[in-house]
């Protein structure tokens, strides 16, 4: 015979305290704010709904004052708004045991639970507590978790727990990997803690076939941790070298217990999506952040790790691409939207980019912003992640908005096309490989004597102007496919020639290195590839202009029309600085300038080969300069001038950039008078706007296309390698043509020599000893 259950009792949710005011309202008091019902129907029910009372007893009590059919669709509408719940009858309790339950039930209402329930699967589930600490760290946990009222399975129980919660010292432990695995293989959930510290760490919840992995947190927390790690590995250590202990009896009893309170939420069955983040306290200040740690489709854990190379190994398809007019070129894509899209990578815990901020020795009137360390100076040593010019990610632009999304797209860029471990790759040497395989000498471009003295050449030079090794055809190394667009085939080029810090034995020959030339995000496959062959044929053009010193024609910026130069001009002249910019177009045809400014202590003036006028301590002039290439001509002088700015800060600030020899010769010794290229040619005529040709164009594709036209006319090839990661989405590229220059100091012969007569800016070739001793260093 079946017992009959008791009807529930209804009554407002424990986490809400009714109050009626007669003649307004009755309003319903919780810690989430305030909620007001009207009428007096309402006034009448109230005071009945303290959960004693079943759907009989309220209709008989409320007999005068409401009709049942009143009655029926006031609960329901409670019901409906979630301010009503049914009671199960409970025996008779103390008034400390009544409140404590009631307390209880408001905790799990406020989350918006069933109490009850919540509380019966909080007491039923049981914790498996694992340290990867001391034991004396053990016992702390336990003791804080028995007192928080959460139930511990015996160590040696494998089956008998809901929820495993793992104490570290630091994320990246080893230990983790393997406790990742067998939960994993278990399919059961943990919760990752480090409860020590000035700023302890909580979360992320892992749960299996469901969200991010351990090793998809890994990898994020390395790319922030370089220094650490290049101590480690110095040390022969497996993993990053941890900070000691920071921590007081209450800071840590306080990051206990909010590990329990976690802990506890998660089995009572409270959900949120920032239970799949890393929260962080600082414990000083009292704040918390939340990290969201999001999955790697490419996680060789947890995902599929073919997938970067399985993209490489398809053909490159240019799709149409409709132009979207923004402030830093031609897109397909608004900065606003780039923004929105990509923002949610910035991050200092969990990010790809640590941070995306102004750089504060920028004046405020001008927009220069920096997105964290640059990858390409990875394996050096701690120092130099410090010590260029280089050395951070950065962006530039009329708007805060240009420079902002501009540094973004800087640090992602360099990031997917940083070593990973899951690129394409084929082993095997040069003479074997057949016609595929580009030489790396026709990229490069060493020159034989940079080869004989590169020893004391890469002693006294920044690892970006690095002479490599020659190159061995016999040697077996890694090599990856890249895409022809002019010959529609794939190609190969040298693995560590395409991606930073591509491993190197240690003491092996370096035959290749990746530098940053070509390299471009975007806001679509088409647009990055567009880009990264403007910066091609802008480093090319400024090596012409620079190793060979010559003069070039001088243009006026005010000529464009663009209100925002006059302001320009304005500020500089705020600080004692003048500019002007020079045209360094080459035969390529596509407009290329570069932006010059120096310190003058005055106002006024213009940038004479012979004026020697220059203020300032024993008259240095500090000369900063950047560079410009777009197929608009206005564009290009957007960018020269705008590159110009984000290289001032480095003078306005010295003591931050003086690290690099080259930089503080330069700011210290170098004027313009006795750099003569620098100022412009005075027997050209000064170039106005109405003197570049352009032909605009709607589609980004139609741009590359007459590109690829361009270069296959002068005999040229343009490779592409897609570097776009899956768990990023922005569209990464690196762009190469081999024959065409960079602007580091690259010496062999060719265009270098060839070009500059040929556009008759010199009658015959530099001698290559009379080439500039100065490298360029931006």
């Amino acid at each position: 015979m079946e017992m009959e259950t008791a009807p529930p009792r209804l009554g407002f949710r424990k986490n809400l305290r009714p109050a009626v005011v007669p003649g307004d309202a009755t309003y319903l008091i919780s810690e989430q704010g305030v909620t007001a019902v009207e009428g007096a129907a309402m006034a009448a029910l109230a005071p009945l709904l303290d959960g004693s009372r079943d759907l009989a007893e309220l209709t008989r009590e409320t007999r005068g004052l409401l009709s049942p059919g009143q009655l029926g669709s006031l609960l329901g509408q409670l019901a409906e708004a979630n301010l009503v719940a049914g009671f199960a009858p409970a025996p008779p309790a103390s008034g400390a045991a009544a409140a404590q339950s009631d307390a209880t039930s408001a905790f799990w209402e406020s989350a918006g639970l069933n109490g009850v329930r919540a509380g019966a699967e909080l007491s039923a589930g049981r914790v498996r507590l694992l340290t990867v600490a001391s034991g004396e760290d053990h016992r702390a946990a336990r003791d804080a978790f028995r007192a928080a009222g959460l139930r511990l399975a015996e160590a040696d129980e494998s089956d008998g727990h809901t929820l495993t919660v793992v104490l570290c010292e630091d994320y990246l432990s080893p230990v983790l990997a393997d406790i990742d695995a067998a939960q994993r293989r278990a399919g059961r959930p943990w919760l990752l803690a480090k409860p020590y510290g000035v700023e302890p760490w909580i979360g992320p919840f892992f749960e299996p076939h469901e969200s991010a992995c351990w090793h998809c947190l890994a990898h994020r927390l390395r790319h922030h941790r370089t220094a650490h790690s290049y101590v480690g590995e110095a040390l022969g250590l497996s993993a990053p070298v941890t900070p000691p202990r920071a921590h007081i009896p209450a800071s840590r009893a306080c990051a206990l217990q909010l590990l329990a309170l976690q802990a506890a939420a998660w089995l009572g069955g409270f959900r949120d999506a920032r239970q799949s983040a890393v929260w962080t306290l600082d414990s000083l200040r009292g704040e918390g952040r939340h990290h969201p740690v999001e999955r790697r489709p490419q996680c060789p854990a947890c995902g599929d790790p073919t997938l970067v190379a399985a993209r490489v190994r398809q053909p490159v398809t240019l799709v149409s691409r409709p132009k979207v007019a923004t402030g830093g070129g031609h897109r397909s894509l608004s900065g606003r939207e780039m923004l929105q899209r990509y923002e949610h990578l910035v991050g200092e815990v969990t990010g790809v980019v640590r941070l995306l901020q102004r750089d504060p020795r920028c004046p405020d009137d001008l927009n220069a912003f920096v997105s964290g360390s640059n990858p390409a100076l990875r394996g050096n040593g701690v120092r130099t992640l410090h010590s260029a010019l280089r050395s951070h990610s950065a962006g530039k632009g009329v708007t805060e908005l240009d420079a902002k999304v501009g540094a973004l797209c800087e640090a992602l860029e360099r990031y997917s096309g940083t070593f990973q471990g899951d690129e394409a790759r084929v082993p095997g040497r040069y003479a074997e490989l057949g016609e595929a395989a580009v030489h790396p000498n026709s990229c490069q471009l060493y020159d034989e004597r940079q080869f004989a003295g590169r020893r004391e050449w890469n002693a006294l030079h920044s690892p970006f102007q690095f002479v490599c090794d020659p190159f061995d055809e016999s040697a077996v190394l890694d090599w990856t496919p890249v895409w022809s667009l002019t010959e529609r085939r794939h190609r190969l080029l040298p693995t560590a020639m395409l991606y930073f810090a591509t491993p190197q034995h240690t003491g092996a020959p370096v035959f290749a290195r990746a530098d940053s030339n070509g390299n471009a995000a975007g806001s679509s496959l088409e647009d990055a590839i567009l880009q990264g062959f403007l910066e091609l044929v802008e480093r090319d053009a400024v090596a012409l202009w620079w190793y060979n010193r010559t003069r070039q024609p001088q243009v006026d910026p005010e000529s464009f029309g663009e209100e925002w130069i006059c302001r320009m001009r304005a500020s500089y002249a705020a600080l004692g600085r003048e500019f002007w910019v020079l045209d360094l177009t080459s035969d390529l045809g596509i407009p290329v300038m570069c932006a010059l400014s120096r310190r003058t202590g005055r106002t006024g003036g213009g940038p004479g080969g012979g004026d020697d006028g220059a203020g300032g301590s024993g008259g240095r002039e500090d000369i900063v300069f950047g560079f410009g290439c777009h197929l608009d001509p206005a564009l290009a002088l957007r960018r020269a001038l705008t590159e110009m700015t984000q290289m001032l800060p480095a003078v306005l600030d010295t003591e931050l950039s003086f690290e690099d020899p080259v930089f503080r010769d330069w700011c210290i010794r170098r004027r313009v008078a006795d750099q003569h290229y620098l100022a412009p040619d005075p027997e050209a005529a000064v170039l106005q706007a109405g003197d570049y040709t352009y032909t605009p164009r709607a589609d980004l594709r139609e741009d590359v296309s007459d590109a690829v036209t361009l270069l296959r006319r002068r005999g040229m090839d343009m490779l592409v390698l897609d570097q776009t990661r899956p768990d990023l989405g922005i569209p990464v590229v690196k762009v190469i043509v081999p024959g065409l220059r960079h602007f580091w100091a690259r010496f062999a012969p060719g265009r270098l020599f060839d070009v500059p007569v040929r556009l008759g800016r010199l009658d015959r070739p530099t001698d290559y000893n009379s080439l500039n001793p100065i490298p360029v260093f931006v």
